[in-house]
């Protein structure tokens, strides 16, 4: 790759590059190609395929739930054959994996633009964040500068996945 890819990844640089590659085939959600890692992960293509190869070694080697499997030069992280009735069981929603991880990612940044949630997750979070607002897991509010929207997490989403909203928890401890 004689090209300088473009960095978009912008963590702290001491993560390793298979931490990187995992978080962000986990955040995708989808079938990714060595290129596109390479240019959201900031570094070559060929360091990009050497670390895909290690990190496809350490799960094979570890009994752990998900591998990285290689399907027509794209790599995804998923869970092993025979485990999804199990997580399907476990969910308290109704809500596809795909979605789920959309809504992951919301978690994770607590407010983030849905322009870039759609370019982290890819075309399908439009309609990820159609059934999130359907299910009032997420309120959705137009940039004041701008044409997209910022994305927030509702009061449904904590009270059910048990999670108290940081601007709450502080308001208590301020009441106390």
């Amino acid at each position: 790759m004689a090209n300088q890819p473009t960095t978009t990844f912008s963590e702290d640089a001491r993560v390793s590059l298979q931490a990187r590659i995992e978080a962000i085939l986990y955040l995708k959600g989808k079938p990714t190609s060595a290129k596109e890692l390479a240019e959201l992960s900031g570094e070559t293509e060929s360091s990009v395929e050497e670390a895909l190869l290690t990190l496809m070694a350490c799960y094979a080697q570890r009994d752990t739930a998900l591998e990285i499997l290689e399907t027509n030069r794209s790599y995804s992280l998923q869970l092993r054959p025979g485990l999804g009735g199990l997580v399907q069981n476990l969910l308290p929603v109704d809500l596809s994996t795909a979605t789920l991880r959309t809504l992951a990612t919301i978690a994770l940044k607590k407010r983030i633009l849905q322009s870039d949630l759609v370019e982290l997750r890819g075309s399908g979070a439009y309609d990820h964040i159609k059934e999130l607002r359907e299910q009032n897991f997420i309120e959705r509010k137009r940039q004041s500068e701008g044409r997209s929207y910022w994305i927030t997490l509702s009061e449904k989403f904590h009270r059910t996945f048990s999670v108290i909203p940081e601007l709450n928890a502080a308001e208590s401890q301020k009441a106390a």
